[in-house]
């Protein structure tokens, strides 16, 4: 059974930073294209960013592209999304993700077919 847990959420003021952390287990992590997605209250689940199976390809959301860096361990099987200058807007539950299916980098909800339970991270002013 696959699982993906993720960690490292919270309370940050604007401008500052956080680390999320997603714990896969279950599955062949190396095989497995992951992404970050986020929701935010009455907002559909969006993409933040994806990376490659071996980390050397990532894909961002233009709008996030200057400010958060996905990266990954395949030793560890953990995923990872650093989060810098954050903003109130960024405030919502991330979800991490995994496709076994496909080598390229989906943007696309229907495209993952693994996802965490889910983490809150609230900017604060």
């Amino acid at each position: 059974q696959v699982h993906l847990v993720e960690s490292g959420g919270g309370l940050v003021e604007t401008g500052g930073s956080l680390r999320l952390s997603c714990a896969a287990s279950g599955l062949t992590f190396s095989s497995a294209v992951m992404a970050w997605f986020r929701q935010a209250p009455g907002k559909e689940r969006e993409f933040v960013a994806a990376i490659s199976r071996t980390g050397g390809d990532t894909y961002y959301s233009d709008s996030r592209r200057d400010r958060f860096t996905i990266s990954r361990d395949n030793a560890k099987a953990t995923v990872y999304l650093q989060m810098n200058v954050l903003k109130l807007e960024d405030t919502a539950v991330y979800y991490c993700a995994a496709d076994l299916s496909r080598l390229r980098l989906g943007i696309r909800v229907s495209e993952y077919y693994y996802w965490g339970q889910g983490i809150q991270v609230t900017v604060s002013s």
